[in-house]
């Protein structure tokens, strides 16, 4: 069997087990990453959508709403919310597509800029205690099977 084959799980979750089903592991994963980066979220004002989209920001900035949207992992209606909130705080602003007025493009602000670089050290040092133990090969690899993983199953191009 090629490593293209779909692989369909025979045994049911019970037979399985949650420590062997990776949507589960997944998931508990980033609930403890997220949860762990609550506090520092908060000292700073920021909420999980909010710190999501200055993130994404911060890389790739000047996207439309709908690719944000994507990139952030957050429903459009929670993201406009926290749009919202980021531009009363004068950490975002909101441009309309020079080609297309219809669109609205978003961008960090030099304040927004600078809350995500207060955040980033908490969210690099959750990120190393992810890793501990775990040795550059082995996380490289992991990285490149997330990839193909998210490549599986997009729904959109980026």
């Amino acid at each position: 069997m090629n490593d293209d084959t779909l692989q369909v799980p025979t045994q049911k979750l019970g037979e399985m087990g949650l420590s062997n089903f990776a949507p589960y592991l997944m998931n508990r994963i980033m609930g403890r990453y997220n949860a762990s980066l609550r506090e520092e979220m908060a000292e700073l004002g920021l909420t999980t959508p909010k710190a999501r989209t200055l993130a994404v920001l911060s890389v790739n900035d000047g996207l439309l709403i709908r690719e944000l949207a994507v990139y952030a992992v957050t429903e459009q209606s929670t993201l406009s919310r926290a749009l919202d909130r980021l531009q009363a705080e004068g950490l975002v602003r909101r441009e309309t597509d020079p080609t297309d007025n219809r669109a609205v493009r978003v961008f960090i602000t030099d304040d927004g800029r600078a809350a995500f670089e207060n955040l980033w050290p908490h969210m690099a040092a959750a990120y190393a205690r992810m890793f501990r133990g775990v040795g550059e090969a082995e996380r490289h690899a992991f990285i490149v099977t997330l990839q193909k993983m998210l490549a599986n199953i997009r729904k959109h191009d980026i």
